[in-house]
């Protein structure tokens, strides 16, 4: 515990299960603040300067149970439930309060020797973050989320994989009849997997030419506008579609699962001799394109249904291609500027 002071009046600074807290003492007097710095720290002794909360008689378990009945988006049951699987086994039956940012570095560093990549270490740091902020600001369990501070792994560069015009030529000719609808829906509107798995014929509106993006991975519906190609594909859908079906894509009259489209697309480009190809490169070739031909990001955050523009960023070095034309002017100008330059010669 330490005084400092911050203009003519003096702070106390201590820290508490983890948790640095700065306070005034609301006086100029250095002998003042002491004796109420002292306090203080007779009352943090005694267990009377915070109130009891919650969370502090709480174990991991009790947090899981709670966070699984109520908290678990229903999209992402399987992942949270994988994870979760993963940290109970780290912290079986702690008390919450024994979760410092100690005891998480401590995880990282055992799930790094286990050779875990940095992308699958940040993903069980996120959620137990994300649990704590549950348990603090819908669960009022804590004051503050105790691990707030705790840093992700530093992540290598993220994969760039989009299809050449060449390679989707290649890829469509080998693709069965009820894959090549779904493949050229796709690079034409940049759906996630599960967003085309769950379209439906009441989220299609023909005469606007839209979709709406119902269920989504951030919880906030889109509308997405369809191009001629994507909108003639629907209209020819619409026409011989099963009446027994909701869902657009279907496979002989039934809702198509995500990992059959997977694994037939996996064996359609190993056909195709298109390798480090994965369906979800899909939506990032429509992302790449659509920047390539000089669309902004903002409106490519927009189509592709990202909460941060961070996510839309990596493909900003794409944009660079849609100012060559800019630059490519200055050649009309080369055998003028060479005479100019001899002239000066």
């Amino acid at each position: 515990m330490a005084l400092y002071k911050r203009g003519q009046v003096w702070y106390m600074s201590f820290v508490y299960q983890g948790i640095r807290y700065r306070k005034s003492t609301e006086t100029e007097d250095r002998k003042l603040a002491q004796r109420i710095l002292d306090k203080i720290k007779g009352k943090i002794a005694e267990g009377k300067w915070f109130g009891k909360l919650p969370g502090e008689d709480k174990t991991f378990e009790d947090m899981t149970k709670k966070f699984e009945e109520e908290s678990i988006p229903k999209r992402s049951r399987v992942v949270y439930t994988s994870v979760l699987r993963t940290l109970s086994k780290a912290f079986k039956d702690s008390l919450l309060t024994s979760i410092t940012p100690n005891a998480v570095n401590r995880l990282k560093k055992d799930l790094r020797d286990k050779s875990e990549k940095a992308t699958s270490i940040n993903q069980k740091i996120r959620i137990l973050k994300r649990m704590f902020n549950v348990a603090t600001s819908e669960w009022e369990w804590f004051k503050e989320n105790p691990i707030r501070f705790v840093h992700l792994e530093r992540e290598g560069k993220k994969r760039e994989r989009w299809a050449t015009l060449e390679e989707e030529e290649r890829l469509l000719s080998h693709c069965p009849d009820w894959l090549k609808e779904i493949v050229i829906f796709d690079l034409n509107t940049g759906l996630r997997l599960s967003e085309l798995c769950n379209l439906r014929i009441s989220d299609v509106d023909l005469f606007r030419r839209t979709i709406s993006i119902v269920e989504t991975k951030n919880d906030e519906p889109r509308i997405i506008p369809l191009n001629q190609r994507s909108h003639n594909l629907l209209r020819e859908k619409l026409k011989v579609r099963s009446i027994s079906c909701d869902q657009i894509f279907q496979l002989k009259g039934k809702p198509i699962k995500k990992h059959i489209i997977q694994i037939a697309f996996r064996g359609t480009c190993l056909a195709a001799g298109i390798e480090d190809f994965h369906f979800h490169d899909l939506r990032h070739t429509f992302a790449t394109r659509i920047v390539q031909l000089g669309e902004d990001l903002y409106k490519v955050q927009r189509l592709l249904g990202h909460k941060s523009p961070t996510m839309t960023q990596r493909y900003s070095h794409h944009s660079s291609e849609s100012l060559r034309g800019s630059v490519d002017v200055l050649d009309s100008l080369a055998p003028k500027m060479t005479q100019s330059i001899s002239d000066e010669v």
